[in-house]
């Protein structure tokens, strides 16, 4: 009986596998500058004589180069290394920003109410109805014309998670306000206002840990779409400067030699961004019905 239950609280073994590719994907995030054989971001590391060489499992391949080079001979290891270090970057950040900004706004909406819970929502609603890549799209192309090449070189992260998030935060503050919006009508939220507790502490204290196995869940889902937006814009050129190449910027550039014979220079990083959004999602999907309560009490 005790092995049986064991068993029935276990992740299924595709969750496990995710998680495994997941931790992998994050410890060469961390120790990519220590991982990769040379330093993309040093032009003066470029070999043009190395240039265009197949993965060492093919034909004319290189063992000293793995997974081959790209055009401008770069190390296609290093290079997808860092290119992967930055997109995950840059969709944690977007996460993190919005998640953030939506509990916040979610927390007072649902505490206070009444006007407050109306102008949040309608503000909710308002973003809701543009495309998450079309608002990024737009704010992207604004920090480009009103910033200069240097400048957008140094806050490209910054402005690319910002546009990422901007729209993401109103699926955290719905969820967030009806978590409030319960919890508010208990008793133990009630007595905290008769004894004259402050409001954020109230939320703060209160409130807020009873809500956030919701945003971790939400947080999950989302990281993947994060990444995704990420990889997009940089596909389309809105993204990362291809100095600093995301796993979208090295798509986009492998793109014109697909056709060529040079493919892997856009499938490698093209299969590492699939399995890193695929494990994300089935992470992200085991934890929504780990935390479904209509599952949990099965």
């Amino acid at each position: 009986m005790a092995t049986q239950s064991l068993m029935h609280r276990l992740p299924p073994v595709s969750v496990m596998i995710a998680g495994l590719v997941l931790f992998i994907m994050l410890i060469l995030v961390l120790f990519a500058p220590l991982i990769a054989p040379m330093d993309p971001r040093d032009v003066s590391s470029y070999s043009l004589i190395d240039m265009e060489i197949p993965p060492a499992f093919m034909e004319g391949g290189d063992p000293r180069f793995l997974l081959g080079t790209d055009n401008q001979g770069r190390d296609l290891v290093s290079v997808i290394l860092f290119g992967l270090r930055i997109s995950v970057v840059i969709g944690l950040g977007a996460v993190l920003f919005a998640a953030t900004l939506g509990v916040v706004l979610g927390l007072i909406a649902g505490f206070f109410g009444g006007m407050v819970d109306g102008i949040v929502m309608r503000i909710a609603d308002v973003l809701v109805s543009f495309p998450t890549i079309l608002v990024a799209l737009l704010i992207s192309g604004i920090a480009r014309a009103q910033l200069s090449a240097d400048t957008m070189l140094t806050w490209a992260p910054l402005v690319l998670i910002f546009s990422i998030a901007i729209n993401e935060w109103v699926q955290y503050a719905r969820t967030v306000r009806a978590s409030t919006m319960v919890e508010v009508a208990r008793d133990y939220v009630r007595a905290a206002k008769v004894i004259g507790l402050p409001s954020g502490r109230i939320m703060g204290r209160h409130i807020l840990p009873n809500v956030m196995s919701s945003v971790m869940v939400i947080a999950t889902i989302n990281l993947a779409g994060a990444i995704l937006t990420e990889a997009t814009l940089s596909f389309l050129g809105a993204g990362m400067p291809p100095t600093y190449p995301s796993l979208g910027t090295l798509i986009r550039i492998g793109n014109q030699f697909l056709f060529s014979g040079l493919w892997w220079i856009a499938v490698m990083p093209a299969a590492v961004l699939v399995i890193l959004v695929l494990a994300v999602n089935v992470i992200g999907d085991y934890l929504r019905d780990r935390f479904n309560p209509k599952l949990m009490a099965r």
